[in-house]
């Protein structure tokens, strides 16, 4: 948590921001369960008008070591793009201010996030935020990422070598936290490296985490917001699509697409709000990539919970259950490719 001397220095910073020299933090509380950022909760008071805002900064070790630049880059880049997305507000990258670099956003309230790991997470609007959840993933993957804010904050790949930064990127985080063989996992990297994909039909935004425990709900079947955007780049749109459908993300309704709508409708909807054209060839290797990729986060949740150097549940709980479950899914995507 904060302390007193580092909510002044917030309160200054809001401030200044919003160009309220009365502006007071009246309230501030921390939301556990994140385990790539620190985030807060901050109501600030400026005259009549209350603010409701959020801090985001790293914690003492963060699974995703991209800068606080690139996620408020990210958010600028949705904001005007038809994606409900909180407003950046400020960012401040002098670490001396709090101990570490951090950004302000609008606090989008009103809205839920549910667990992938939840039955009937949506009570039954499934369908119209399955709809939504797609478009707006297509409308994402069809920003002009070239001209974004984000493409000041990130390299812009080749796009015949998306696949191979994103493989040699969380193969390396593999190597670097791994606990012990991974024997599935490292021959599903081999076939990724001797099979890879077609280039990217288009270099896009890639939100990097985009999936349904990342949204906001009103619980009338509507999406308010699109979060965590801390893993944003510019690569292959399949990438996300991938990330967005593997089978983690439909536990509860292996029939539906992120446990929402049929998986024909999904990419339907994806290629319409994207103007992009699905390859099933293509993909294939992107869904293989998506559950490597994820156990790279869960081995990397696993080596910082062991080490004491974060202890959040929610580490422990993704080095047991979603690693176990994403070697499964590798597992039989081989048994698939090999048949």
């Amino acid at each position: 948590m904060l302390n007193d001397a580092q909510l002044t220095a917030v309160g200054k910073h809001i401030a200044l921001a919003l160009d309220t020299p009365d502006a007071a933090i009246t309230d501030i509380r921390r939301f556990h369960g994140g385990a790539s950022r620190e985030t807060y909760a901050i109501d600030v008071a400026a005259g009549d008008i209350r603010h409701a805002l959020i801090l985001r900064c790293d914690p003492g070790d963060s699974l995703i070591d991209t800068p606080r630049a690139l996620e408020f880059a990210a958010y600028k880049s949705a904001e005007d793009c038809g994606i409900p997305v909180p407003h950046a507000v400020s960012l401040c990258e002098d670490p001396a201010l709090i101990g570490t670099p951090f950004f302000i956003m609008q606090r989008i309230e009103g809205g839920e996030a549910v667990s992938p790991f939840v039955a009937n997470a949506y009570a039954g609007h499934h369908e119209e935020i399955g709809r939504q959840f797609f478009a707006f993933l297509g409308k994402i993957n069809g920003i002009d990422a070239r001209s974004s804010p984000l493409a000041q904050q990130v390299d812009v790949p080749d796009a015949r070598s998306c696949w191979s930064r994103e493989l040699d990127y969380w193969s390396a985080q593999i190597e670097k936290n791994g606990l012990q063989p991974e024997p599935i996992l490292m021959a599903a990297i081999r076939w990724l490296r001797s099979n890879p994909p077609p280039p990217a039909q288009r270099l896009a935004i890639i939100h990097g985490d985009y999936r349904n425990g990342n949204v906001l709900h009103d619980g009338s079947g509507n999406i308010v917001a699109v979060l965590d955007w801390e893993m944003a780049h510019i690569g292959d749109p399949l990438e996300d699509l991938a990330w967005a459908l593997d089978p983690l993300w439909n536990l509860q309704d292996p029939s539906r697409a992120a446990g929402l709508i049929e998986r024909s409708e999904a990419i339907r909807i994806w290629e319409s709000s994207s103007g992009l054209v699905f390859d099933e060839a293509a993909f294939a290797w992107w869904e293989m990539f998506a559950s490597v990729k994820g156990m790279a986060i869960w081995i990397s949740s696993g080596h910082a919970s062991v080490a004491g150097i974060n202890t959040d549940p929610v580490l422990a709980f993704s080095a047991w259950y979603p690693k176990t479950i994403g070697n499964h899914v590798l597992a039989t995507r081989l048994a698939g490719v090999f048949a």
